[in-house]
């Protein structure tokens, strides 16, 4: 049998998400989780990860992202960036948003915030996979 890689640029947005997961999932067991795909994106989460006692409310993005319908909801944020995977915990990132973007029409009209490649200022509060 003859295997070849995808490209992910060729993948539609449901494909890019399976992907993507995956890749998560798959580095989230070399810590010892286990992971579970939610099918109704279960208060803004699209997966759960397990370990022991403790469990991971993970949200998948295609960017470093910040929004405010996720304050306050506990969750992580994942996302591939260079073919690295990159998670941070959500309210870390709000707590230290940085006066040009809350001044910023995106974050205080819109409620978001996304950057195409991640700032070194919040280098502090991503794990790397």
């Amino acid at each position: 049998m003859e295997m070849k890689k995808i490209n992910y640029r060729d993948l539609n947005s449901k494909e890019k998400k399976n992907y993507n997961y995956h890749k998560t999932a798959s580095a989230l067991t070399d810590y010892g989780y286990d992971s579970m795909w939610l099918n109704n994106d279960w208060k803004g989460v699209d997966f759960i990860s397990v370990k022991d006692d403790e469990m991971l409310k993970v949200q998948l993005k295609g960017r470093f992202t910040i929004d405010k319908k996720y304050i306050r909801k506990d969750i992580h944020i994942a996302f591939i960036e260079d073919d690295i995977i990159k998670m941070y915990k959500y309210d870390d990132a709000v707590n230290k948003i940085p006066e040009n973007v809350s001044n910023s029409s995106s974050w205080a009209d819109k409620g978001s915030y996304h950057w195409g490649k991640t700032t070194v200022f919040y280098e502090d509060i991503i794990t790397i996979l």
